[in-house]
């Protein structure tokens, strides 16, 4: 069996450099912490714990140590809270996501009333309307256009979670032009999202079956395999190698491997052995 990697694939920049940071940080600090998992990677998280680097959910929880700043961001009400423990910041954020907070303000003060593109809850949908509503807008968070509030008023500012696609960002706005609105638009969706996005469309479409690598609670993974299924009906996402069925391959002459923005290479390595191996 024919294993193909994609060709845009694995950790990007902003994951890398947050584990970069906290791996330093293990090594020169007496124990850190983390607000939420570093990233969307248990193992990694997991990782991180046996080297003294634990995951909390609250600054109450921190009683010593640096605190670090995950590389989805936190609120501002939550980057006061460490500034006003006295506690050491280590700011893992990614840029793409700092850039998207800053654009969030911005389109508030302009605009006034600001939609953010992306996943209600997920931690950096989360800084996203907290940085707009800090700048004094009113915010909305919308998956697709049935998700806007009716009868919202002109001038709108659009910003997008970084792991969104293009697609998702070009539906709402057609939506707010059908209404007479043209909103003002940053778009914050991050570069290598689209790279992993748009190479994962194009190998699924070549394979008889594809694996995607990353955590399950990681939207930029789950989006990948959401894509890779439209194209291949034999799409898997695993965490792990030892999540492999080989009966899932029966018959395939091929088989593609991905993976999200927050699977470091040692683990996709791991699959590839596991696939090869068969």
């Amino acid at each position: 069996m024919r294993v193909v990697k994609a060709k845009h694939a694995g950790a990007c920049y902003g994951v890398q450099r947050a584990l970069d940071m906290a791996l330093e940080a293990a090594g020169r600090t007496e124990g850190a912490s983390t607000l939420g998992p570093l990233i969307h990677n248990p193992q990694v998280v997991g990782e991180l714990a046996e080297r003294g680097i634990r995951a909390v959910e609250s600054v109450d929880a921190v009683d010593h140590g640096s605190v670090i700043i995950r590389s989805h961001g936190v609120t501002p009400g939550v980057r006061r809270s460490v500034e006003e423990r006295g506690l050491p910041i280590i700011d893992a954020t990614c840029p793409h996501v700092a850039r998207a907070q800053k654009a969030a303000a911005e389109l508030a003060r302009q605009c006034g009333r600001v939609v953010v593109v992306g996943e209600a809850g997920h931690p950096e949908v989360e800084g996203l309307v907290a940085c707009a509503r800090e700048a004094g807008g009113q915010v909305a968070v919308v998956t697709e256009p049935a998700d806007l509030p009716d009868g919202l008023p002109a001038p709108v500012g659009i910003v997008v979670q970084t792991t969104q696609t293009r697609e998702s960002l070009d539906a709402v706005v057609d939506a707010l032009v059908a209404r007479g609105i043209e909103p003002q638009v940053k778009n914050t969706i991050c570069f290598a999202t689209r790279q992993r996005q748009e190479a994962a469309a194009a190998l699924a479409d070549e394979v008889d079956a594809i694996v995607v690598i990353g955590g399950r609670n990681s939207s930029n993974t789950t989006r990948l395999a959401e894509i890779c299924a439209a194209a291949c009906s034999r799409t898997h996402h695993v965490e792990a190698p030892d999540e492999l069925d080989p009966a899932w391959f029966e018959g395939c002459e091929s088989v593609g491997v991905t993976a999200g923005a927050s699977t470091p290479e040692a683990q996709i390595a791991a699959v590839v052995d596991r696939l090869e191996a068969w």
